[in-house]
């Protein structure tokens, strides 16, 4: 199912680990053009795997409340979306972004023979290689294909570590996690050796690239704490706005960088026992994050620039278990965030009485297709069949 909607909006280092661009760092010429060239994804993880069926529930399938008789969301409680579906009450951020038509639901997302690892599924997400092992991530291999050649800070990962999703072969991606502490960690005695970096040729090619990555640190870490400092908004985020305020800080000052990668982190959504009253918590702080996000961009006249695309590593069984939670499962929803966005339904809902040996939905869109969806359809580059090694048709989501 698509729903198509015209929408006239006005638009009014290293803290805890990173990787860090060796080159020096290049700004963004027309950060308010929205020009194809200037388009910006932004990649939000779900990590522990979202329950999709308490997210997005068929309240008009019977089957949904026999699967779930205790935590299935009953319908009074539901923000209704339309005569089918309706958002886990916790979803208000995201009901606001459907009602304006900012948003965009992906139904039956998911891979053949699933891995219900955390571990080896998230990989599989990472890489857009599912079973595959491939050493890159796809966002890297993006950024890859986007610049063929070393671009400084082509790709931004905010979290304390680096996710696979942004290790590339030819860019290196920056990483941190707190702007106000990203630097080049030393003691005291060390800090006008580390301030005087010289990367003047010489015949030793490994002492020449190291201090290309060290005088990249720096101009990276100062530059992104310049960015942070001077970023104030009036909009409101959230309790918990899974690092996206940086993001915003980054976008406003007008870096370079096409893709960001941010997390829930903590596999948060890992809900095996007492399931209802933690998802819709947690719902809350990531919708409400996401609006948040997407409302800030329109103040800082942004927001035909970005989107924002958001899944999680997997779903979950269909059957509620004994514990009132959810077990790791298969197919889940994905979504769209932005101004650019046709809001609506895409892909086909799975089947909830036609279900696998294990009691998992049987996917129905392969999510490389929403991949392909990001980098095709959104970010108009022509290499998703080179990226994702193999041919997936985009949704409409863009047009």
């Amino acid at each position: 199912m698509t729903l198509n909607r015209r929408k006239f909006l006005s638009n009014a280092a290293i803290a805890s680990g990173a990787a860090l661009s060796p080159w020096r760092l290049a700004l963004g010429d027309s950060k308010n053009s929205g020009a194809d060239s200037d388009r910006i994804l932004v990649v939000v993880e779900l990590s522990g795997g979202n329950d999709g069926l308490n997210s997005i529930v068929p309240y008009a399938d019977d089957a949904y409340y026999h699967h779930r008789p205790s935590i299935g969301i009953k319908k009074p409680d539901l923000l209704r979306l339309d005569d089918h579906f309706g958002f886990n009450p916790g979803m208000l951020g995201f009901e606001r972004l459907w009602q304006s038509g900012d948003l965009a639901i992906v139904h039956g997302c998911g891979y053949d023979n699933p891995s219900f690892s955390h571990f080896t599924s998230m990989a599989n997400w990472h890489t857009a290689a599912p079973n595959g092992g491939d050493e890159y991530g796809w966002m890297g291999r993006l950024a890859d294909s986007m610049n063929p050649r070393a671009t400084p800070n082509s790709i931004i990962g905010v979290g304390s570590t680096q996710s696979l999703a942004v290790k590339s072969q030819y860019q290196t991606p920056v990483v941190f996690d707190d702007p106000s502490r990203f630097q080049r960690d030393g003691f005291v005695q060390q800090t006008d050796i580390l301030n005087s970096i010289s990367i003047a040729d010489n015949a030793n090619a490994t002492r020449r690239y190291l201090n290309q990555v060290a005088s990249g640190a720096l101009a990276s870490s100062s530059l992104i704490r310049d960015a942070w400092e001077h970023y104030q908004t009036p909009v409101d985020y959230g309790i918990a706005p899974m690092d996206l305020p940086k993001v915003a800080a980054c976008i406003n000052k007008g870096l370079a960088t096409r893709l960001y990668h941010v997390s829930f982190r903590n596999n948060a959504f890992d809900t095996h026992v007492q399931q209802p009253a933690l998802q819709r918590r947690l719902l809350s702080y990531a919708c409400d994050g996401i609006h948040g996000f997407v409302r800030d961009l329109e103040r800082l006249g942004l927001s035909d620039r970005v989107a924002v695309m958001v899944y999680s590593e997997f779903g979950r069984r269909v059957p509620e278990n004994a514990n009132l939670g959810t077990d790791h499962g298969s197919a889940n929803v994905m979504f769209f965030a932005g101004s650019a966005v046709n809001g609506g339904h895409y892909g086909e809902m799975p089947s909830l009485t036609d279900l696998t040996p294990g009691d998992n939905l049987k996917h129905t869109t392969d999510f490389r297709e929403v991949y392909a969806t990001a980098i095709n359809g959104w970010l108009q580059q022509k290499s998703a069949n080179q990226v994702l090694k193999a041919s997936f048709k985009p949704l409409p989501v863009f047009g």
